[in-house]
């Protein structure tokens, strides 16, 4: 498992994902540059993305949803506010509604992946920054930990695959 760990810190408002992985960085940085690929693993495994808007640019958007084992889905969207390839992404990730609308622009997270080349490839930090606590405690109680722990162990395989 690719995770080494998570930690949510009430204090600076943030949720912070470490994983490695032993492929090198412009490898690593395709799992969130290809929607494709990005599909595979945004999502725990019982909650699969797919991904039908994604403009990877700076103030591009991306719209998705996240099917469930019922079938419910599940909508969001991101806004792309910074992107160093291939070691940084900066984005605003929020829910939307069935048509892919936010539901509240102002309810929403800002999330930083940095990617460094570390001795056995390449080591991804993704940090999730809330507006409040109340936000970071709801988001929590509704599994965002170990749903992206889960979804951030799907890695490892799609890295072994072609890019």
């Amino acid at each position: 498992m690719p995770v080494l760990g998570s930690e949510i810190d009430a204090e600076n408002l943030t949720l912070t994902f470490v994983a490695e992985f032993s492929a090198p960085v412009e490898r690593v940085w395709q799992v969130w540059e290809d929607p494709r690929q990005l599909e595979r693993w945004w999502g725990p495994p019982t909650w699969p993305a797919t991904f039908e808007r994604f403009e990877f640019e700076v103030g591009g958007r991306a719209d998705y949803y996240m099917t469930g084992p019922d079938g419910t889905k599940a909508h969001g969207w991101w806004r792309i506010t910074a992107i160093d390839s291939p070691v940084r992404l900066s984005l605003e990730d929020g829910f939307a509604d069935g048509s892919g609308n936010p539901i509240d622009e102002d309810d929403t997270n800002s999330t930083v992946a940095v990617l460094e080349t570390v001795a056995t490839g390449t080591r991804m930090t993704v940090i999730a920054t809330f507006k409040d606590l109340a936000q970071l405690e709801r988001l929590s109680a509704m599994g965002m930990q170990e749903g992206m722990t889960a979804a951030m162990s799907q890695i490892d395989a799609i890295l072994v695959t072609a890019a």
